[in-house]
């Protein structure tokens, strides 16, 4: 299992609709072979940064999430509502307590 974070700034104003996408982006992807589950954060320092988690059983699962039209059509909504899409770092899981497995 790997993780990948990836940590966005998001245009003033622009909240409710980039997470109503990601939402929709989140929940397409429980379809979406090698997809385990993930999760949208909010820092308690910085209301326009979203930190995004995604558990993928391989990086290859999540490239090939890339080529799927629902990927595309949240890339589309979310353009023009980051300041910055932020770039993703991809992580071993060591432990994952829960309902995952490593």
């Amino acid at each position: 299992m790997e993780s990948v974070i990836t940590r966005v700034v998001l245009n003033d104003g622009a909240e409710s609709e980039w997470e109503a996408a990601m939402r929709d982006r989140m929940t397409a992807a429980e379809s979406s072979p090698g997809w385990i589950g993930g999760s949208i954060l909010t820092p308690e320092d910085d209301g326009n940064a979203r930190v995004i988690v995604g558990l993928w059983e391989t990086r290859d699962a999540w490239e090939r999430w890339h080529d799927d039209p629902a990927f595309n059509e949240t890339a589309e909504r979310l353009k023009g509502l980051e300041s910055d899409a932020g770039t993703p770092t991809w992580h071993a899981v060591v432990y994952a307590g829960g309902r995952f497995e490593a």
